[in-house]
């Protein structure tokens, strides 16, 4: 047994080949991304998309704007009155960048309050 482990200590850990040369570990990838800076989305024409969380589905309408939220006709605060909700819908935007920058239009229909906050946020 010990004979094994010596021999598995004596072996030679040889570099990464590709032929007759070594190859260097590098990255692809653009170093300013990659530093933290967030690509901010271009700011053109209005847009849809369609969410769904559990049993909820969010249908969205993001038009160039001025912040406005209204989900099944209601503001963002009365259709949300929890803040935590509010949160879980509005931070898209706070990642991004772009908090005012867009109306939201959404029809939200099954599942509970919850669901449907996470079904918006997908959308």
């Amino acid at each position: 047994m010990t004979e094994n482990a010596n021999e598995n200590l004596e072996t030679e850990v040889k570099p990464f080949t590709e032929g007759d040369h070594e190859i260097a570990y590098r990255t692809d990838s653009n170093p300013s991304v990659a530093s933290g800076d967030a690509i901010r989305p271009a700011v053109v024409a209005p847009g849809h998309g369609t969410g769904r969380r559990k049993q909820a589905i969010a249908r969205v309408r993001l038009i160039p704007g001025t912040g406005e939220w209204k989900i099944n006709g209601r503001t963002l605060d009365e259709y949300f009155p929890n803040k935590v909700h509010q949160q879980i819908v509005s931070e898209p935007f706070a990642t991004t960048g772009m908090e005012g920058n867009y109306d939201v239009v959404a029809r939200i229909v099954g599942g509970g309050v919850t669901g449907q906050a996470g079904a918006l946020r997908l959308g």
